[in-house]
């Protein structure tokens, strides 16, 4: 029998995130079989675009601050973009991630127009953004343009731990309020945030979880910390996979339907990553399509994969492996849909 998870028990949450051996893998399998019975054994792909590393925050973790010197900047251009969507169209990818820092060369009036381009050139994928924050009528006018998804971590509930891996000029209440905007316009809103970064402690997760369970996303990103060497946290050890795994069995147990990737810092630290976040009731996984040229450059932590099966170049080698633990590529767009 599966448990009946409240968000709103935290010492349950508590001994959940923190439990190890035959209970931690008690939650897994629960958190598995959740999502098989909603999704069979089917996972989603969603091609990913990293237009751009130029970032104008400076945030402690990431290694595209604006203050890293030594990071390797790049734009795409238009046509670079669409070459990429057109080589994930044709694999059969029909969910295209535009990502990148929070770059002010991608104002509206370059990214309207590309997103129109890419709604007409392929009516029947999805454009999911990925951006940061940006303006409400700014979020209005790329949904306007045909973006549907938006992903925007909320990163951490607790207001201290945020403004501790943030720079000042950035506000805990634009973020959580940018998540509810884009709710209220009409995007499969997603949310998460990083285990093991610099300060957390259990208590803190529990309060992501217990944001997560009341404001609902359609889409949850949990992956661990992975230090950069350029960044103040550079020093710090990453974060446990035990904890990140569990939040994520946590996280598809408090929201059934839920899109929940298999991230790649995961399958950076560990070669089992796709397998282990599967097995934690992850149903998505991110192939790279940005141009080999510059994967190396969208450098957010330290030896970030880009290749093999987290690239578009290796979906073969991909759906022989997740095969050969009984699951398989469906490759609809798979919108988020709370009454399957």
């Amino acid at each position: 029998m599966k448990p009946k998870l409240s968000p709103t028990n935290r010492d349950i949450l508590r001994s959940l995130l923190c439990s190890r051996g035959e209970e931690a893998q008690y939650l897994r399998d629960c958190a598995a079989r959740t999502s098989e019975e909603l999704f069979g054994r089917a996972i989603y792909l969603r091609g990913l675009i990293e237009i751009s590393s130029y970032c104008r925050n400076n945030c402690l973790y990431c290694g595209l601050r604006r203050d890293n010197h030594s990071a390797k900047r790049y734009r795409l251009s238009e046509s670079q973009i669409l070459e990429c969507c057109s080589t994930g169209y044709k694999a059969g990818l029909r969910t295209f991630v535009l990502q990148g820092g929070e770059d002010s060369y991608w104002s509206d009036e370059r990214l309207v127009p590309l997103i129109e381009k890419i709604t007409v050139l392929y009516p029947d994928a999805a454009i999911t953004l990925s951006l940061g924050e940006r303006s409400v009528d700014s979020y209005k006018a790329l949904y306007d343009a045909g973006a549907s998804r938006y992903l925007l971590r909320h990163e951490a509930a607790n207001r201290s731990l945020y403004e501790a891996i943030h720079p000042a000029e950035m506000s805990y209440n634009n973020r959580i309020e940018s998540i509810k905007s884009l709710m209220k316009i009409g995007y499969q809103t997603g949310m998460g945030m990083m285990i093991g970064v610099p300060g957390q402690q259990v208590d803190d997760i529990v309060d992501d979880l217990q944001l997560i369970a009341t404001l609902r996303p359609q889409m949850v990103g949990i992956g661990p910390f992975i230090p950069h060497p350029a960044t103040p946290f550079g020093n710090f050890p990453a974060g446990d996979i035990d904890t990140t795994l569990n939040a994520v069995a946590i996280t598809r147990l408090l929201l059934p339907h839920a899109l929940i990737p298999a991230t790649t810092a995961l399958a950076t630290l560990s070669a089992d990553g796709h397998k282990l976040a599967l097995g934690s009731g992850a149903n998505v996984i991110m192939p790279n399509l940005s141009p080999t040229s510059v994967r190396g450059k969208y450098e957010i932590y330290a030896g970030k994969a880009a290749s093999g099966t987290e690239a578009i170049e290796g979906i073969k080698a991909l759906e022989t492996e997740i095969s050969a633990i009984g699951y398989r590529i469906n490759y609809a767009k798979g919108d988020y849909n709370d009454t399957i």
